[in-house]
This record gives C-alpha cells, sequence and structure tokens, in this order.
C-alpha cells in the first residue's frame, strides 16, 4: 500500500501531489486493518522496479514461448527420427529384394547356358536386329503413377514367373535330352568320310549305284565305339560287309557296322553309348580299310548325318 505524507483534499490536488512527491511508502497492513510495517523509497527506486518487473515478465515471456517451441521441436524431432528409421527398413527390403533379383537372373543365365549348350554356340539366340512392333502412344491409356515399392514388386513377380518357365523348360529339355542320348548320335570312328549316302559311281563297275550308309576314313585296328547305348542283334560275318556288328537301339532304330577286323562282342549284349564293339578292317566288299556305318529305321536305311550330334 503506497501513502503520501500529506493527501490533497481533492482529485486534481492529489494528482499534481502524487507527481510532485519524491517520496513513496508501502505499507503492509492485517486483515483488521492496522498497519504492520511501513517502507519509504524514492520515486526513482519505485519507477526502476516498475521497469523491472515489467522487463522480467517480457523475458519470462519470451523464455516460456521458447519453451514451448522447443518441446514442440522436440516432438517433432522425434516424428522424423521414426521416419528416418520405418524408411531405413524400407531401403533395407527393397535392398534384399534387389539382391534376390539378381541371384535369379544369374540363375537364369546358367539354366540359359545348360538349356543351349546341347545346340551348340551357332544356334544360341543371338543379340538385336530390326524388327521391333508395338501399338501407337495414345495419352488416354497412360497408367496411373506407380510407386517404387509396387513397380518393385511387379517386377519381382515377373522375375520369379520367368524362373518358373525356365526351370519347366530346363525339366522339359532334361527328358528331351535322356531320349536323345538313346539314339545313335556320336560318331563311332573319327575320320574323313570317304564316301557319303545316296548315289554313287560304283568303285568296281563305275556305274551309278545307292550307298546306305557312309564309309568312313579308319586304319585297321581302330577302336569303334557303340554310338548309344543298345543290345546287340547281329554280331558275325556277312558276304557284303564282312565283319559286322549290328545293334538295335529300341524304338526300330538300328545301327550297322561293316568291314571289321576284330568284334568286341556278341548277340545279346548289352553296351552302353561309348563301349568298344569291335575294331575297324577291310573284310568283306572292300577296297581298303575303313567303316562301313549304316542307320536303319524300320528296316530302311536313312542318313545317318541326320543323327550325328556329337
Amino acid at each position: 500500500m503506497l501513502e503520501t505524507a500529506k493527501p490533497p483534499t481533492h482529485h486534481a490536488g492529489r494528482v499534481r501531489a502524487l507527481k510532485g512527491r519524491k517520496q513513496f511508502s508501502l505499507l503492509i497492513v492485517r486483515g483488521d486493518g492496522i498497519r504492520v510495517l511501513r517502507f519509504n523509497f524514492p520515486r526513482r527506486v519505485a519507477v526502476g522496479a516498475l521497469v523491472a518487473a515489467a522487463v522480467g515478465v517480457s523475458v519470462l515471456g519470451a523464455l516460456v514461448g521458447d519453451w514451448v517451441q522447443l518441446r514442440q521441436l522436440t516432438r517433432e524431432a522425434r516424428g522424423f527420427a521414426q521416419q528416418l528409421t520405418e524408411q531405413r527398413v524400407t531401403i533395407d527390403g527393397f535392398n534384399r529384394r534387389v539382391a534376390e533379383l539378381r541371384q535369379e537372373m544369374t540363375g537364369w543365365r546358367e539354366l540359359h547356358a545348360r538349356i543351349w549348350e546341347p545346340f551348340g554356340p551357332e544356334r544360341e539366340p543371338g543379340g538385336r536386329d530390326r524388327g521391333i512392333g508395338g501399338g501407337a502412344f495414345r495419352p488416354d491409356r497412360v497408367p496411373g503413377k506407380i510407386s517404387p515399392k509396387d513397380e518393385l514388386e511387379r517386377l519381382a513377380e515377373s522375375v520369379m514367373e520367368q524362373g518358373d518357365h525356365l526351370r519347366a523348360l530346363e525339366r522339359l529339355m532334361s527328358r528331351a535330352g535322356k531320349a536323345l542320348a538313346a539314339l545313335p548320335s556320336r560318331w563311332p570312328v573319327r575320320g574323313a568320310v570317304n564316301s557319303e549316302f545316296g548315289l554313287r559311281l560304283s568303285p568296281w563297275t563305275s556305274a551309278r549305284e545307292f550307298h546306305s550308309g557312309l564309309d568312313i576314313r579308319a586304319e585297321r585296328g581302330t577302336a569303334v565305339h557303340a554310338p548309344a547305348a543298345a543290345t546287340v542283334a547281329f554280331a558275325g560275318s556277312q558276304p557284303e560287309y564282312g565283319i559286322t556288328v549290328i545293334l538295335d537301339h529300341g524304338q526300330d532304330i538300328r545301327s550297322v557296322y561293316g568291314h571289321l577286323s576284330k568284334m568286341n562282342v556278341k548277340q545279346g549284349d548289352r553296351v552302353e553309348r561309348g563301349g568298344l564293339i569291335g575294331f575297324s578292317g577291310n573284310t568283306g566288299r572292300s577296297s581298303g580299310p575303313h567303316l562301313h556305318y549304316e542307320i536303319l529305321v524300320k528296316g530302311q536305311p536313312v542318313n545317318p548325318r541326320a543323327y550325328l550330334w556329337d
């Protein structure tokens, strides 16, 4: 409670008195009006106290505002940290998916090599040529925006689907390979072909005659191997081909080996692909050492070159 020494008798006089006073008093009273303490201090101290109080209130308000803003920033920082963690998990997931795709693509290349190996490099699909196609671009057919995650999932599904197709093709080729392995596709001896399948001039009469097989150059005693697994259907001598071996490969396919010098099998034996069946020679109706190689399908001679892959 502030009190002046001599209060004026009316309002205007009181204001002038307050302005003119250079000292103020602070009274502390009890609830019943009895004064307990009184403090006197100059006017400049009162003004300074009011200014200090105003400044303190302003500073306190600023500090409170900064604290509220800092608290909000802290809350947002926590949210950003959580988002970064989620994004890091998403990126790690993408990296794992990409690694899986790369591994799948590596498997593609290995499958590709195994599938085309039997056909040789010259039959393997080459690079691009100028053949292109497709419909014209239409703006009304532009698909909606696809997120990277959805695009990655679509790519993964496509890769897995194509991988299944390749594996199915590999199984098919494996079964086909077993069937091909049963065919007489291997050369029985290695050498130049002296006489091809088909019409030729007879080495004895110079007249045209039909030659039912291949005459393969081979020195006497050259090992003759079975071009595929088979059962020995005949092993003995014939007037035309001398010492002869005939192999039955099943499915009405037989192979004939003539002009041998010696046999290594007998009728009824089972031989595997590459097994030794005899040695080349010059027996029978022959003008020199060689191997007469013939393939019969349902009893009819066919060109052996159609079967020779290896």
